[in-house]
């Protein structure tokens, strides 16, 4: 984690696994889950400042558009 505090000054650690960025001046964020082991990071969930507000950081998961039934 003290390596991406130090790349990434914007990253903030919300827990042992996930970091959140600032985009663009704060303007959006980006909350990852990364393995810092096997070096894999994933993407949880991205959007505005205001929106990610109204999340629970710690649990948020990124979820596919339902599409309606043909």
């Amino acid at each position: 984690m003290a390596t991406v505090k130090r790349l990434y000054r914007s990253a903030s650690a919300v827990s042992a696994d996930r970091v959140a960025f600032n985009i663009k001046g704060n303007d959006y964020r980006l909350v990852t889950a990364m393995d810092f082991e096997k070096r894999i990071v994933w993407i949880k969930w991205i959007g505005t400042h205001s929106e990610y507000d109204r999340i629970d950081v710690k649990t948020v998961a990124y979820e596919r558009p339902k599409t309606d039934p043909e």
